[in-house]
């Protein structure tokens, strides 16, 4: 109940403020999904209505407020869905470092280990040359589920599986309670050509459970422009904790995008993403376990746990207000126990191909219309022949209100 009462009073009171704003506005975001697997289809419906402000404080800080109200229809039901988006106070702390308070972004090096929004505060410092170093505490228990994404363990996944439920409000919405700790450095350009981000992080289950989770990753990711060609690798080690074993894996990715030279503005990007699967008894070695649960793959969307993926994908500017793209992404299992998706056939590691592609128009700056749509297919693998392809279209429309 204490939770409901926080989110509550920050989304009711917070856009009091907003008559000292400088800068205020909306966005409506509208969106229909049509999708299938052979046997079933289905329509889902989400529809949001977000607004924000921002404003300076004093001559070194800032403010900003974002709330929004989300209605979905999914599995034939509607709900109602309120959420304090990012919400931030940031000020200058010295004469090279700065302090962000509040629901803020973070992003690991690698993207698929902590991406999101998260409560907590971060100080960032900046040198000379360029390179930045920064240190985070974050807090995920005050947040809506689906858009905080945690599901680490099986209960976890259960819970973020179960519908919302206004009379248990409290128990149905709330993402896991996990305090996450992260330290970051960032170099632009080491010699003019190397990116590098290096990260630890850390993150600690607050549930009490018995059946507790916590888990350490060190990741680093390196870029190299070279001309119309830019490399990218990256992995993270990590090491967990249960009740009665410590644990081991390894997730990594390999990229290589060409700026093709045509008339047009176009790219060529090959992308792989590996994990390593349980091996044994899992007493040591077992599958990667991200804290958010980002989706490999549009029509797919599997975790990124006992899973692999290869894609290729092509994306254009026809013309200044129409864009386009398309990927085609193999997937492999690392090991035939650990992924619990679709399909569930494990007579092999292969799993599937998907092909999935998109329109965007945005005939003016605050309009922009996307479809999409695509199908994954297991007969081009060999874990399960006979389940049925899966398919997906969707069509989305954001406007911008000032």
């Amino acid at each position: 109940m204490k939770k409901f009462f926080v989110l509550m009073v920050l989304i009711i009171v917070l856009p009091v403020f907003s008559v000292f704003a400088k800068d205020f506005g909306a966005l409506l975001n509208q969106s229909g999904f049509f999708s299938g697997d052979g046997k079933a289809n289905g329509f889902d419906y989400s529809g949001s209505l977000s607004g924000w402000f921002s404003s300076p404080l004093w001559s070194d800080a800032e403010v900003m407020v974002s709330a929004g109200l989300t209605v979905d229809y999914s599995n034939e039901k509607w709900n109602v869905i309120p959420e304090l988006l990012r919400t931030e106070l940031s000020f200058r702390a010295g004469d090279n470092g700065r302090v962000s308070v509040g629901r803020i972004p973070y992003a690991d090096p690698l993207g698929f280990i902590a991406n999101g929004l998260f409560d907590g505060a971060r100080y960032t410092l900046d040198f000379e040359n360029g390179s930045e170093f920064s240190t985070g505490a974050y807090y995920t228990g005050l947040q809506y589920k689906k858009t905080a994404q945690i599901t680490m363990t099986a209960a976890e996944l259960a819970e973020y599986s179960a519908e919302l439920d206004y009379s248990d409000f409290a128990d149905t919405y709330f993402a896991p309670s996990r305090v996450v700790l992260s330290a970051d450095w960032r170099h632009p350009g080491i010699s003019e050509l190397l990116r590098l981000h290096l990260a630890l992080i850390a993150q600690f289950d607050l549930s009490g459970s018995k059946d507790f989770f916590h888990s350490q990753y060190l990741a680093a990711k390196a870029s190299v422009p070279i001309n119309q060609f830019i490399f990218e690798a990256g992995g993270a080690l990590e090491m967990a904790e249960t009740a009665d074993k410590t644990l081991f894996s390894f997730a990594g990715e390999l990229s290589a995008g060409w700026m093709l030279p045509t008339a047009i503005s176009d790219r060529l990007r090959f992308l792989g993403r590996f994990s390593n699967g349980t091996v044994g008894d899992g007493k040591a070695v077992t599958a990667f376990v991200p804290i958010n649960t980002k989706s490999q793959g549009y029509i797919l969307k599997g975790k990124l746990s006992g899973l692999s993926m290869l894609q290729l994908e092509y994306t254009a500017l026809l013309h200044e207000t129409v864009s386009v793209s398309i990927a085609d992404s193999y997937f492999v299992l690392s090991d035939l126990g650990t992924y619990q998706g679709a399909p569930y056939g494990r007579d092999g590691h292969f799993l599937g191909n998907e092909i999935y592609g998109f329109v965007s128009w945005s005939p003016l700056s605050d309009i922009q219309v996307r479809a999409g749509g695509g199908i994954f297919l297991p007969s081009l693998g060999n874990a399960d022949t006979k389940a049925d392809p899966l398919w997906s279209f969707d069509l989305n429309l954001v406007l911008t209100l000032y």
